[in-house]
């Protein structure tokens, strides 16, 4: 399975805006997704409701993971999203 951990660089964390930027990028990947606190139980990252109920703070290390084929690339793309705290949705993604 491959991961990584990055820290959410949202100042406002995984929450409104950022959140749904999150997640329509993790839906736009094409392979499914886990995101979780680094020390919590992992949910879908293309559901904004899970996401959501993460309550991931600024500056909070998350942990992205997908077994799928094609999960690499998707969560470099992802971790950068999150790292760089985007406004919006990058035409790559």
């Amino acid at each position: 399975m491959a991961e990584r951990r990055v820290n959410v660089g949202w100042a406002e964390g995984l929450h409104a805006r950022p959140a749904s930027i999150f997640v329509r990028a993790a839906t736009a990947a094409g392979v499914p997704i886990t995101i979780a606190k680094a020390d919590g139980n992992p949910v879908n990252a293309a559901s904004m409701l899970a996401v959501l109920g993460l309550g991931a703070q600024g500056g909070e290390e998350i942990v992205l993971a997908s077994g799928a084929e094609g999960a690499e690339e998707a969560l470099d793309r992802l971790s950068k999203l999150v790292a760089e705290g985007l406004d919006e949705l990058p035409e790559t993604v």
